[in-house]
Formats: C-alpha cells, sequence, structure tokens
C-alpha cells in the first residue's frame, strides 16, 4: 500500500463522504437522508481494500462548511485532488476509489424513490470531477445528463405542429 501524507488521507476521505452528502442533500427528506446514508455506507465497503481502509482510517470525515455552492465546489475540488493523489501514488486505487465513489453516489440517488433530476446532475459533476474535469457550477443542472422528460430552460417554444411527425408525412 502506498504511504500517504495526514493531508492526502484526509483529502481522499473527505471527498468520498463529502460526494455521498452531496447526492443525499440535493433530494431533501428525513426518511429519504436515512436510507441514503446507509445506501452510501453500504456501497463504500466494497472498495478495494487499499481503498477501504484510506476510508475507515482517520477519524471522522470532516465536513465542508458555507453555503450550498460552496460546499459542493470545495467537495468536488477534494474529489480531483484525491483523483490527483490516488493518480500519482497508486493507479490501482484510484480506479478502485473513482468506480466506488460513484456507486456510493449512484446507491444514495437509488435509495429512496429513484433518481431525482437534482441527483442527476450532481452524479454527474461528481464524474466530471473524478476524471479531472472542471464540473459545472454549483447549483446548476446539467442538462446533458437529466432525464429526457425533464424540462430545461432550453426547450424550444411549441409551434403548434412537431417536425418529426411533419416530416413522416
Amino acid at each position: 500500500m502506498a504511504e500517504y501524507t495526514d493531508s492526502e488521507h484526509a483529502t481522499i476521505r473527505d471527498s468520498a463522504f463529502g460526494a455521498i452528502a452531496l447526492v443525499s442533500k440535493a433530494d431533501p427528506g428525513f426518511f429519504a437522508t436515512f436510507k441514503e446514508s446507509m445506501a452510501g455506507s453500504r456501497a463504500l465497503t466494497t472498495a478495494p481494500p487499499a481503498v477501504q481502509e484510506l476510508l475507515r482510517s482517520g477519524g471522522f470525515p470532516k465536513p465542508p462548511a458555507g453555503d450550498a455552492a460552496s460546499v459542493e465546489r470545495q467537495v468536488l475540488d477534494g474529489l480531483r485532488a484525491a483523483m490527483s493523489i490516488l493518480d500519482a501514488k497508486d493507479a490501482s486505487a484510484a480506479s478502485g476509489y473513482r468506480e466506488v465513489v460513484l456507486a456510493a453516489a449512484d446507491a444514495v440517488a437509488n435509495a429512496s424513490d429513484g433518481v431525482a433530476p437534482a441527483e442527476a446532475s450532481i452524479i454527474a459533476n461528481i464524474r466530471r470531477a473524478l476524471d479531472g474535469g472542471a464540473g459545472e457550477t454549483p447549483g446548476t443542472l446539467d442538462t446533458a445528463h437529466t432525464p429526457a422528460s425533464t424540462p430545461t430552460h432550453d426547450t424550444a417554444p411549441t409551434t403548434g405542429h412537431d417536425p418529426v411527425q411533419d416530416s413522416i408525412v
């Protein structure tokens, strides 16, 4: 197992738990939050042994502080930093970390009444952060990963006819 500084260890652990919290807070509700936190915790237990050790040891995760946009930005920045640390020290741990964080995020979103559009948006941002991308501006909806039935502000005005149907006729 690679050696990590206390700061690196905290970044890896805190950002994984922060990702779970972001998804859970995206679709709030008392019972939903309880179900979601249990689902996220169960998913983290499927991590490879090296990643489990990083997530288990080092004390209780430190949640980020601030408003919702600031918290989201801190968690996404933490995920990018965690992946950089893991990529530099142990590529297999990086892969396992990415997979388990995404599995936990999906488990949280599916734990209570399916995946809400806000949860899908957060998961897309988490995926981009784990892949090294900048992600969306915190608090914005990622329409590329939103279910097709969810209207977006980019929807064209209705003209009274359907261009697809018109082309069939």
